[in-house]
């Protein structure tokens, strides 16, 4: 049976998950939840995964949140290699530890200032979007300052969860040229990422329409 997979293409979380499959060559069986309906609030989805969240995936009896959880179940279980995901201890530990800093610090400061701001009209402060600027400054001098990509020479999970991160932070207007290792990478992964437009630019494009229709009420 095929990988259930409940997403809304919106979230970076989930077109992280979108880009994972497309790399290495997954059809899944796409559920969209509308959020906005609270369709993930459902007696039938809460029973997949009570924190009413998505990404979620079910492959079999096993049901996984957190898009990081996911995307390295998905390699390690049904990539073809190990080269998204590579089973040397020192190798995994680098990519684990960005993965780790993007969801524990970068997309944390990032929720923090836009999301309360798209959803709900609290105004942005300066103070949030200082954490924003430390935490792209971390990525562009230690992550990306004497590598090609995230966690070393070569394409990785990382890449493909930063890639959906970052894009959405471009696309929200936060200023990226004082970081020119992000940007130099950030170009690169559009155009090296397997099915970028379709997995993930397209999802981006609809974010901007609604947080655009969100925010000028």
């Amino acid at each position: 049976m095929p990988v259930d997979f409940y997403y809304t293409p919106g979230s970076p979380p989930c077109r992280a998950v979108l880009l994972t499959a497309k790399a290495i060559g997954l059809e899944m069986n796409l559920k969209l939840l509308d959020l906005h309906h609270m369709e993930h609030m459902k007696p039938e989805f809460l029973k997949i995964n009570p924190n009413h969240c998505v990404p979620t995936i079910v492959d079999g009896d096993l049901a996984i949140w957190e898009s990081r959880a996911i995307i390295t179940y998905l390699v390690e279980k049904y990539g073809k290699d190990d080269s998204l995901y590579p089973s040397d201890p020192k190798k995994r530990a680098k990519i684990n530890h960005s993965l780790y800093f993007e969801i524990g610090t970068l997309y944390s400061a990032f929720s923090d200032q836009y999301y309360p701001w798209i959803f709900a009209g609290v105004p942005k402060t300066d103070e949030k979007e200082k954490k924003i600027a430390d935490a792209l400054s971390l990525l562009d001098t230690h992550f990306l300052g004497s590598n090609a990509w995230i966690a070393g020479d070569s394409i990785s999970v990382a890449d493909i969860s930063f890639a959906a991160s970052i894009s959405t932070i471009e696309a929200l207007n936060v200023d990226l040229s004082p970081y020119p290792n992000i940007t130099r990478w950030l170009s690169k992964a559009k155009s090296s990422l397997v099915g970028y437009q379709e997995c993930n630019q397209k999802g981006i494009d609809g974010f901007k329409a609604m947080v655009a229709a969100l925010t000028q009420k």
